[in-house]
Order: structure tokens, then sequence, then C-alpha cells
């Protein structure tokens, strides 16, 4: 069986999938998938074994000038290899209006979520075979029920995203290293610097290295003052996702915030910690078999808002972190490793 999925977008929303095809792969090991993605994502679906195809799709930039000469030389050649298959089914995984367009673009019977379980009611009309699939979910139960519901099988009851981690080999440090990924887009999903400070030297007590990654200016300076000060605390090169990988596949434990790498952790199968304050986990958050989501119990929380609106006192700031203390973080982080 030859099944084409359509999964463009975004970082979390392809790591989202990966249970799913393997949740089929386990089941019907003849099947084979290929996966429409955007081409910033083309790397991810190449993790799993039963991906045997990718095709990347360049709308986020195509969209910016689509008179563009060059831009629709590009689609153009995109059509036809789309079409150039015959596809058993065509899975429209993501709901979107765009991602039905694609779906449209494909040979095969058409496969989707219904006008009352996709996210744009209107993509349904693109399929031939729409499923009802109860939202409210988080994000992963639902891609895996969608699969299962399609290609006829039940849903596991274990969850796992089928990479192996002997792809990227381990990068040359000696002894054990935790991983902080300190960085992400808001400000209000920044856990507080002097807590990572807290962290940095609980765990290099320990006997244990700190790795530090970073991807723009600011994150480099936070980097720097985190290991400041603090003997086998490390900031990284800047590096590529592939790079980066290595370090987290073989790190002892990792420690995050809400940010697109923290999904690569999950599906990485590494211990984590995934800290949630002002956002929620509940549909899109950080969701594996060795992850523990860490989320503010406050009553603002989550507020959903890239500013705090408590406007409180304290040195620790947004207040909302203040119980997920760096004491809290490592000891459960090590009492895992203990059992690991």
């Amino acid at each position: 069986m030859k099944v084409l999925v359509v999964k463009t977008s975004s970082l979390g929303d392809v790591f989202h999938t990966l249970p799913a095809i393997e949740d089929a792969w386990q089941t019907l090991p003849d099947i084979e998938f290929h996966w429409l993605v955007e081409e910033g994502f083309a790397d991810i679906p190449t993790w799993h074994p039963a991906v045997k195809r990718v095709i990347p799709v360049a709308w986020r930039r195509w969209r910016k000038n689509l008179f563009n000469k060059h831009n629709r030389q590009e689609m153009k050649a995109f059509r036809q290899q789309l079409k150039s298959e015959q596809y058993d089914i065509v899975l429209d995984a993501q709901g979107l209006i765009k991602s039905a367009v694609f779906t449209r673009l494909a040979n095969g019977p058409r496969y989707g979520l219904d006008k009352n379980s996709c996210r744009e009611p209107l993509a349904a009309k693109a399929y031939q075979f729409p499923q009802a699939i109860a939202k409210g979910q988080h994000a992963i139960p639902r891609v895996r029920q969608l699969f299962a519901q399609v290609l006829g099988y039940q849903v596991p009851d274990s969850l796992s995203y089928g990479v192996d981690r002997g792809r990227w080999q381990r990068p040359d440090v000696q002894g054990d290293y935790w991983v902080f990924l300190h960085g992400t887009t808001w400000i209000t999903k920044l856990w507080p610097e002097g807590y990572w400070k807290q962290l940095a030297q609980l765990v290099t007590n320990s006997g244990k290295q700190v790795m530090l990654p970073w991807g723009n200016d600011e994150e480099k300076q936070r980097a720097e003052r985190i290991a400041d000060g603090i003997d086998g605390v490390s900031v990284l090169p800047k590096m590529g996702l592939n790079d980066l990988n290595a370090y987290l596949a073989y790190a002892q434990a990792v420690v995050g915030v809400d940010t697109g790498l923290s999904h690569v952790v999950a599906a990485l199968e590494v211990p984590s910690v995934a800290i949630y304050g002002a956002t929620s986990a509940t549909l899109t958050g950080v969701l594996g078999p060795q992850v523990e989501v860490m989320k503010s119990e406050m009553n603002c929380a989550p507020c959903l808002s890239k500013k705090c609106l408590l406007n409180e006192p304290g040195d620790i700031q947004p207040p909302c972190y203040r119980e997920i203390s760096p004491q809290r973080v490592f000891d459960y982080l090590t009492g895992v490793i203990a059992e690991y």
C-alpha cells in the first residue's frame, strides 16, 4: 500500500505526525509512505524508515511572490512531481485549506477530517472520504486516530515516534551532559534566567556537564550569562538542526520550554522536562513517552499573552514560573535517570 501524507508545517505539527506513521508501520509493515512537507522541514520525515519519499513544497516562500517567474517554474515542477505517482490513499493530516488544495492535486482517493473535525471546515470539501475525529484532544492522539480509522487498525496503547537515535553520531563530549533549550519566541514563555543558572549549578555539582545551544544573538547572550562563572557549562557554536540533534540524542537529560526543539526531544525519546507557563500544552504541547510537562498552576495560567498580565513584583518573572523551581526540575530528572 502506498500512502501520501499531506502535513506541511509547522515544526511541532510535523513531529506530531510521526507517532501515527509508527503505528501504521508496526501494524502494516508493507505500507510505504510518501510525505508532502514544507521545504524547511523536509529532513524530518526521513527520520522514519516507513517514509520512502519526501515531496518538498515551498508555499511559505512562493506565496510572497506568486507571479515571480522562478517561483512559477518551481510550482509547475512541484505539480508535475506530485502527479507522477498513483497512490492508494492520499491523506490530509492537517485539515487546512492549503493542505486540501495540495491533496486535490495528488492522484488517489482523498481522505481527511470532516467539516466538524478540521480547523478550516471548507477544507473538508476536498476529500472524497471525510473522517470524524473528536476535537478537544491533543494533536497526537487525533492524528493517530485519523490514520487508524483510514487504514483500518486499532490505535496501539503505547506511544512511540519510531526515530532511531543511532542515526546521529555522538558528539565529542566526555561524560554525561544535559542540554538546556532556553530559547523561545515570547518573553512570557521564557523560564527565568536566574533559574537556568541555578539549575546549571545543580547539574554541574552532580558531576554532569551542561550544553547551551542558541539560534540568534539574544539567545547567545543569554547562554553566555548562564554559563558565566560555572565550570562545566559550555555554550555551543551555532549549528543547524541536524548537528544539534546529535547533542540532543545523546544527552542524559534535556530541559526546555515551549519551543519547537522540545518536540524534537520528545521524538528522540530522551528523558526531559518541558516547562509551560503562559501557554497551554493541552492541544499542541510537547508529548512523548520520556517527557514530563511541568505547567504553572496559577489561576491566570495559561494566559496565552505575550506580556504578563499580572504585573506582580518579584525577582522571578513571569511569576507563573515561581513554583517550577530548578530544584523541582533537577529532582524529577535525576529520579528518572536513576530508573532509566
